[in-house]
């Protein structure tokens, strides 16, 4: 059984450019992007770049402030890591 942390394999990633003005980025929900980091429903086949998107799209959005931990501690890897920028 796949784990939260086993569905972000992060390590490695590049910095992705233009997150913000992909379609991809733009057609994304807070449902959405919750399933995508978590890994359920929508989220279950994300690719890595999808889920580099969703984290980002969470953390704009604040969406981490209302969500358990796990997407406050993870928002703040993730940029510490450089993946996801301010």
């Amino acid at each position: 059984m796949k784990t939260k942390k086993d569905n972000l394999k992060i390590k490695g990633v590049k910095k992705m450019k233009n997150i913000r003005t992909s379609k991809f980025y733009k057609e994304l929900t807070s449902y959405k992007a919750t399933a995508i980091a978590e890994g359920f429903c929508e989220g279950e086949n994300a690719t890595e770049q999808e889920q580099i998107i969703a984290w980002q799209y969470i953390y704009d959005k604040k969406l981490y402030l209302h969500l358990q931990g796990f997407f406050g501690r993870t928002c703040r890897d993730l940029l510490e890591q450089g993946i996801i920028n301010e």
